[in-house]
């Protein structure tokens, strides 16, 4: 096992990957930029080393500043979290040349199934049902039209380095096609280095459903259940919880099966994602893209499973064999986490960072909260804006529904404007509670005339 581990990420998720590794006798070195000298996740590591000024290009994304941390704490591994380098293949191999761990798949992995476009040709070769869309990446407008004309509108447009949402814009004509290819290209370079995009066709009425795996180096490839992420904004996942409610128990079966099938066809080892799109009315699932690394969403699965997910991936990493099998994992009760994000909802959603005047999290039986921030706090403006995560349990989800609801309640903050609100309406409108949602549900809501000051 490794003895001492960077954490080249910020926020609740570099909180998260410090204390698993705590608990595992692992030391821990955080990286910061000079905005996050006062991160929580700088005071709790073992070892704190600044990369430079506050843009993410000179600081998060720079890839020889954080080698440089990790050779003069002279660690064995690096955990990359979401976002930031973590899907990226060239900083993995570089991790490899510099025979430092990387705690996540390989290179090859990355690039097969990180690349969106490369990974649904992938599939289409594997048998698995993709969405119509292009093949591989669309390099101008002119191509992204006559794909849309071909397939039909509405149509999607992607990063194909991408996640989180970034670089992604629905068209419903030609006229907002050419708008969206400049913007979607513009954010997908911004986000990730690449303006690439690929296209699909949009699927309306549908559900988010996600899977997640764990693969080790010695051929074991396992299923941890699916979530359903169907309630977002601008493409950002706000809710999610598992089990998915109302999936048909065959649907269930034939998506987790789907799910191994695709790691299996790029030979996939440690943690993972397998997103899809399911189609209630024609009870089909597309296969959408696979997700190389921890999701922001995780703990929903490890209070279903009672596995940490954290953890198996260092596990995995160091080498070591699962020793879990598939008969082995059971779902128990359900879960569902909402994001608190520094974003105002009766405005667009708009990122509202500033200082955090006092803040006071839930607690109590079946709550969890992943955070990094606390009262003095000041959110940076240049990150995302992830204050926190409300992670509840339940014996069932009647349950859950009912402590999301008390713990939101009991969230308080004063200082800057906060989703949480917006989560108390969710939580109490008619049909979260009966889980009849999609993806279209919150935009819906919105435009039903639901206050969310």
């Amino acid at each position: 096992m490794f003895e001492r581990v960077l954490i080249a990420n910020r926020g609740e998720i570099a909180v998260r990957l410090i204390r698993a590794c705590r608990e595992m006798g692992i030391q821990t070195v955080a990286v910061f930029s000079e905005a996050d000298a006062e991160a929580l996740h700088v005071l709790l590591a073992d070892e704190a080393v600044c990369i430079g000024p506050p843009a993410v290009s000179e600081s998060y994304l720079k890839i020889a500043n954080i080698i440089s941390a990790a050779e003069v704490a002279d660690v064995d591994a690096i955990h990359p979290g979401y976002g930031f380098l973590a899907e990226n293949a060239h900083f993995a191999e570089i991790c490899d040349n510099c025979q430092i761990a990387f705690i996540g798949p390989s290179p090859e992995n990355i690039r097969a199934a990180g690349d969106k476009s490369v990974a649904r040709e992938t599939m289409r070769k594997a048998g698995i049902p993709v969405t119509p869309g292009s093949e591989g990446v669309v390099r101008s407008k002119e191509e992204a039209l006559k794909v849309a004309r071909e397939i039909g509108y509405p149509v999607l447009l992607k990063a194909a380095a991408g996640g989180g949402g970034k670089g992604m814009r629905i068209a419903h004509n030609d006229v907002s096609l050419a708008q969206a290819f400049m913007t979607a290209a513009a954010e997908a370079e911004r986000a990730f280095g690449r303006p690439d995009l690929y296209l699909e066709r949009f699927v309306e009425n549908a559900r988010h459903i996600e899977v997640q795996i764990i693969a080790d180096h010695h051929g074991n490839i396992l299923h941890l259940g699916e979530r359903d992420c169907s309630i977002q904004r601008r493409h950002q996942k706000l809710v999610e919880e598992a089990p998915s409610p109302r999936l048909p128990a065959e649907v269930r079966r034939k998506i987790h099966k789907a799910a191994i099938r695709v790691a299996e066809a790029i030979g996939y080892q440690n943690a993972g994602t397998v997103e899809f799109l399911y189609d209630e009315g024609r009870r089909e699932f597309y296969f959408m893209e696979m997700n190389t690394r921890i999701q922001v969403e995780h703990p929903v699965t490890e209070e279903v499973t009672g596995l940490d997910i954290v953890k198996l991936q260092l596990k995995v990493a160091s080498g070591e064999k699962l020793e879990l099998h598939q008969k082995d994992i059971g779902l128990k009760g359900h879960a569902i986490e909402f994001r608190v994000n520094a974003e105002d909802p009766a405005k667009n959603f708009a990122s509202v960072p500033g200082k955090i005047e006092w803040i006071h999290f839930p607690g109590g039986a079946g709550v969890r909260v992943d955070s990094h921030v606390y009262s003095g706090y000041t959110v940076p403006p240049y990150y995302d804006s992830l204050l926190a995560k409300i992670i509840v349990h339940g014996e069932n989800r009647s349950e859950a529904v009912a402590r999301l609801r008390r713990s939101l309640d009991e969230f308080s903050i004063e200082g800057i404007a906060t989703t949480a609100p917006l989560g108390v309406q969710i939580a109490s409108e008619a049909r979260f509670i009966e889980g009849s949602y999609r993806t279209d549900y919150l935009e819906k809501m919105l435009q039903e005339g639901v206050r969310v000051e």
